[in-house]
């Protein structure tokens, strides 16, 4: 597995699954964080989502018109 993608959660599935839950001061380095992450995620063969974003966080995506790209893992 890529060493980049370690610190990130893994379902049994493989793929790699992000809780953004936490986050509540972003801005849209945040959205190229977990794109980047996806991009790495994708690259290795794993699938790829967030869960638990916060409403503002997808309001964001949604603008830039990258949230479908960033829905669960399924």
């Amino acid at each position: 597995m890529d060493g980049w993608l370690a610190g990130l959660g893994a379902t049994p599935a493989g793929a790699v699954q992000v809780d953004a839950s936490a986050l509540q001061s972003f801005d849209s380095s945040a959205l190229a964080v977990l794109l980047e992450a996806r991009r790495r995620a994708i690259d290795s063969g794993r699938p790829f989502g967030v869960q638990g974003m916060p409403p503002r966080l997808r309001q964001l995506a949604a603008l830039y018109g990258v949230d479908g790209l960033l829905a669960p893992a399924g």
